[in-house]
């Protein structure tokens, strides 16, 4: 399949008069179902099918995030050795993020922490905020009519951060794919329902694994300067190759990792690719956005063996060592009372040549 953008037709109505299909699941289209067994029995989710040789499934209870994600047959993302487990808000402190991240194609961090935990008016605040451990409330589930020029598919719903006496902020995602495209579009729109002003730290873990990630044959993409994080230093060393998937590390068993911020470059529209190319299997993932939404890239690469080879881009309005860190550097954003913000995202698979290039040229 030299581009699967190009199996379907165009989206006027009369391009699929001809078209032999009388239900539309059979191009592609989305289905709602709910886990039966394990840790994740009774967690509703919905497998979207773009159509395009991209088939994601979407975790409707933890905030509306991106659990499998496979393109022409190949996984693309690293599964944890949790699984996906019921939402709860026991997980919510201290590092106990970690007992419920399943790894997946995108799992949000947020909205009030992106990094380490901390403590602040004796209240804690615990790794990577709430977001993963909440259920979203489902709005809309939409599938397309193609006899109609129809083609966009998306789910709607809405995540909440709240308690007495706030915060009170309402997260409206919009997860969109159009049939025939191998393509997510990830719209968040935060709305501050309260009356005092809050901060806003958002983070998209978009985490890949093997096939995509492959040792000695993977490579990260993306062009911009490089901050190491406290402990990196020696990998991302001046001139060195700290982009290209290693073999396992010893060094990454356990807790073992590399980290660092990146400041992307921009193109004249403030527009940001970054992404991930296996060279051998032609297989890859794009990420685009914009910079004023996600003014920087957290770049997290955990080489360990044993099957916790892993790693992430993570576009973030924020950054991945406590909001008093955020404070401190000036980064921490906020929202005024009634005052909203949408952040998007778009992330493609694909295996066009002229695709991987194009991400390959990135590192020159």
């Amino acid at each position: 399949m030299e581009n699967s953008r190009r199996a379907l037709p165009s989206s006027t109505p009369s391009d699929w008069d001809d078209v032999p299909v009388m239900n539309v699941a059979q191009l592609g289209g989305i289905e709602t179902s709910v886990l039966d067994n394990g840790p994740g029995r009774g967690v509703r989710i919905a497998w979207v099918n773009t159509g395009g040789g991209l088939r994601y499934k979407v975790v409707i209870d933890r905030g509306l995030d991106i659990a499998d994600a496979e393109f022409l047959g190949q996984s693309l993302t690293w599964h944890s050795p949790t699984g996906i487990t019921s939402p709860t808000a026991a997980h919510n402190q201290g590092l106990d993020w970690l007992k419920s991240f399943y790894g997946g194609l995108v799992v949000s961090a947020g909205p009030l922490n992106t990094g380490d935990p901390f403590v602040e008016n004796n209240l804690p605040f615990g790794l990577h905020g709430t977001h993963s451990n909440t259920a979203a409330t489902l709005e809309s589930v939409t599938n397309p009519e193609p006899l109609r020029g129809e083609l966009a598919m998306r789910i709607v719903g809405v995540v909440r951060t709240s308690r007495v006496f706030g915060p009170n902020v309402e997260l409206r995602r919009t997860i969109s794919s159009r049939l025939g495209v191998p393509a997510i579009e990830i719209s968040d729109q935060f709305t501050n329902r309260g009356n005092e002003r809050v901060p806003l730290a958002w983070l998209l873990h978009i985490n890949f694994g093997f096939p995509l990630l492959t040792p000695l044959a993977s490579t990260y993409c993306y062009r911009g300067s490089v901050s190491p994080l406290p402990g990196s230093e020696n990998w991302y060393r001046h001139g060195g190759d700290y982009k290209s998937a290693p073999k396992p590390l010893d060094e990454h068993r356990g807790a073992g990792e590399f980290c660092a911020y990146i400041d992307p470059q921009a193109d004249a529209d403030d527009r940001v690719m970054v992404g991930v190319v296996n060279r051998e299997r032609q297989l890859a993932v794009r990420i685009e956005y914009s910079k004023r939404d996600y003014p920087r890239l957290v770049n997290w690469q955990h080489w360990g063996p044993r099957g916790s080879y892993a790693g992430a881009l993570e576009p973030t309005n924020a950054g991945v060592e406590g909001r008093p860190v955020d404070v401190a550097r000036g980064w921490l954003a906020h929202l005024e009372p009634g005052e909203s913000r949408t952040l998007q995202c778009t992330l493609s698979a694909t295996s066009d040549p002229g695709d991987i290039q194009q991400l390959l040229d990135l590192n020159d």
